[in-house]
């Protein structure tokens, strides 16, 4: 292989990296993290179910906003925020 074709191969990489939704591995150092199907089991182990909706734009940038500052991330403030409204766990 020629530094170009292991360039491009670093790009396709780097593309397929951020398809998929996670971070690019810059630096070197990436963090130990499970696959799709893993994450599933993990999920379903604990009782969860993927629940798709579309919602208003200023409603899921507060959403994102809130999330950011949790430690259990969206799914977390979604669900403390239905369990307030008045639906039970």
């Amino acid at each position: 292989m020629n530094k170009f074709q292991l360039e491009q191969n670093k790009a396709f990489k780097l593309a397929n990296d951020l398809k998929q939704g996670g971070r690019a591995n810059i630096g070197g150092t990436a963090a130990p993290k499970t696959d799709r199907r893993e994450q599933r089991k993990l999920d379903q182990a604990k009782g969860l179910v993927p629940f798709a909706c579309k919602l208003d734009e200023k409603l899921v940038s507060q959403l994102k906003e809130r999330a950011e500052s949790h430690e259990g991330g969206m799914t977390e403030v979604l669900a403390e925020l239905l369990v307030a409204a008045g639906l039970q766990r």
